[in-house]
C-alpha cells in the first residue's frame, strides 16, 4: 500500500494526460468531419500523430538530458495544451495535421517522463503491481476521455478548451513533486537484423497490427459518422472497443501460454477478418449490432500486440527483452503511420466500410506469414515461455519507458538505450 501512496501523484498526472489524450484523439476526427475535412485529411491526422509520437520517443530523451525531467514535462504539457487551442484558431486540415504531429510528440515525451519516475520508484517486488495499476488507470482515463464527448457537440469550442485545461492540470503532480529526478530516459533504437533473427513473425505481425490498429484508431469514428451514428453512439462504440481489448487480453494470454503463440495469432487474425467483414458489409443497418461488432473487433485487434511481444520474448536471449521490445515498438509505430493513409484513401474513393478491407488485408498478411513460419520453426516449449503481460496499445500510446516498466524487463540501473 505504501508503494502505491508514494506514486499517487505520478499516477494522477498520467491519468490526466491520458484523459486529455483520449478526449482530443476522438474529438479531432469528429470535429474535422463537422468542418468538412476529407477522409484523406483525417487519415493524415492519424499519420501525423504517429510520426510525432515516434519522434518524441527518439528526441525527448535528449531534451530531458539537457534541461531535466520537471522542466521538460512542463514544456511538453504546456505545448500540448496550446496545440489543442490552436485547433480552434486555425480551422484548416493542413494546419491540424501539423498540430496533431506536435501533439503526438508532446504526449509521448510527457508519458515517458511520468513512466521513468514510476520505474524509478518500483522495485522487483512492486514492479508488477505498479505496472498493472498504471495500465488500469490509463485504460480508465482514456475511456473516460472518449466518453466525455457524450456530453455535448464536437463542433463547438467547449471540448477543445476542456482538453487544454486537462493537459494543463497534468502539470501539477510533477511540478509540485519533491522527489528527485530519475535516471535519464530510455531511447529506442531499431536493429532490424537482430529483430528478424530473433523472430521474423514478430516483425511482420507487429507491423501489420500497427496498420490495423492505426487505421481503426484514427478512422473508426469517421466510419461511425459516415454510417449514421451520432456522437454519443460513436463515443460508446470506441470506448467499448478499448474496454473489450483489455478484457479479451486475459483469456488470450492464458491461451497463448498453453499453445503455440503463432497459432493464437492465426486464430485472432481469422476472428478479426470475420468481424471486420461483417462491419464492411452490414455495418450501419442497425446501430446496436454495429456497436457490438465494433466491440468484438476491438477486443480482437487490441489483444494481438502483447501476444506478439510475448512471442518475441520467448526467443530473446537473457537481457535482450528491452532492445527487442523497443525495436518492435518502433516497427508498430511505422505501421500506425501507414495504416491511416491507406484506409483513408480507400474510404475516399470507395465507401466507409473499406476501412475494414484494409484491416482485413493486414490480418490476412499476418495470418499467411504466421502459417508459413509455423512450418519453418518448432514452437517454444511451454516451460520455456516468458510470462504474458497485458499491454493495451491503441493507435499509439506505448513508449520505450513503458517497456522498461514492464516486469519482464531486466532493468538497467544506469538507464541507456533500447
Amino acid at each position: 500500500m505504501s508503494s502505491v501512496v508514494s506514486i499517487a501523484a505520478l499516477l494522477a498526472g498520467s491519468g490526466l494526460l491520458l484523459l486529455a489524450g483520449g478526449l482530443h484523439g476522438l474529438l479531432l476526427p469528429l470535429a474535422g468531419l463537422a468542418q468538412g475535412f476529407s477522409d484523406a485529411s483525417l487519415g493524415l491526422l492519424g499519420a501525423g500523430w504517429a510520426l510525432g509520437f515516434m519522434s518524441g520517443c527518439l528526441a525527448v530523451p535528449v531534451i530531458v538530458k539537457r534541461v531535466g525531467h520537471v522542466r521538460s514535462f512542463g514544456a511538453l504539457a504546456s505545448l500540448a495544451a496550446i496545440t489543442v487551442l490552436l485547433n480552434l484558431l486555425f480551422i484548416d486540415a493542413a494546419v491540424w495535421i501539423v498540430l496533431r504531429a506536435i501533439s503526438g510528440f508532446c504526449f509521448s515525451g510527457a508519458a515517458m517522463i511520468v513512466e521513468s519516475w514510476l520505474n524509478e520508484r518500483s522495485t522487483s517486488e512492486t514492479r508488477g503491481r505498479i505496472f498493472g495499476l498504471y495500465t488500469m488507470i490509463n485504460l480508465a482515463a482514456t475511456t473516460a476521455g472518449q466518453m466525455l464527448l457524450t456530453l455535448g457537440s464536437a463542433s463547438g469550442y467547449f471540448f477543445f478548451v476542456l482538453g487544454s485545461i486537462i493537459y494543463s492540470l497534468s502539470l501539477l503532480p510533477t511540478a509540485l513533486s519533491t522527489a528527485a529526478s530519475p535516471q535519464p530516459l530510455t531511447q529506442a533504437k531499431l536493429d532490424p537484423k537482430q529483430l528478424w533473427r530473433n523472430s521474423p513473425i514478430a516483425v511482420v505481425a507487429v507491423f501489420m497490427v500497427g496498420v490495423s490498429n492505426g487505421s481503426f484508431g484514427t478512422l473508426g469514428a469517421v466510419y461511425g459518422r459516415h454510417i449514421g451514428l451520432d456522437i454519443p453512439e460513436i463515443a460508446i462504440m470506441m470506448s467499448l472497443a478499448l474496454l473489450a481489448g483489455a478484457m479479451v487480453q486475459i483469456p488470450v494470454g492464458m491461451l497463448s501460454d498453453r499453445l503455440d503463440r503463432r497459432l493464437v495469432l492465426v486464430g485472432l487474425a481469422v476472428a478479426a477478418m470475420s468481424f471486420g467483414s461483417s462491419l464492411s458489409l452490414i455495418g450501419g443497418n442497425d446501430s446496436v449490432i454495429t456497436i457490438l461488432l465494433i466491440a468484438a473487433f476491438g477486443g480482437i485487434i487490441y489483444s494481438m500486440y502483447p501476444v506478439i511481444v510475448a512471442h518475441a520474448s520467448d526467443h530473446a536471449e537473457p537481457g535482450d527483452f528491452l532492445r527487442i521490445s523497443g525495436g518492435l515498438l518502433l516497427i508498430f509505430g511505422t505501421g500506425t503511420m501507414v495504416g491511416p493513409l491507406m484506409a483513408s484513401g480507400l474510404m475516399t474513393f470507395t465507401y466507409p466500410g473499406a476501412l475494414f478491407q484494409v484491416t482485413a488485408a493486414a490480418h490476412l498478411s499476418m495470418m499467411l506469414f504466421a502459417i508459413w513460419r509455423i512450418s519453418q520453426r518448432a514452437p517454444v516449449k511451454t516451460e520455456d515461455k516468458s510470462d504474458f503481460l497485458p499491454v493495451l496499445t491503441t493507435a499509439q500510446t506505448t513508449t520505450p519507458e513503458t517497456v522498461v516498466l514492464d516486469p519482464r524487463t531486466e532493468v538497467d540501473e544506469t538507464g541507456g538505450d533500447i
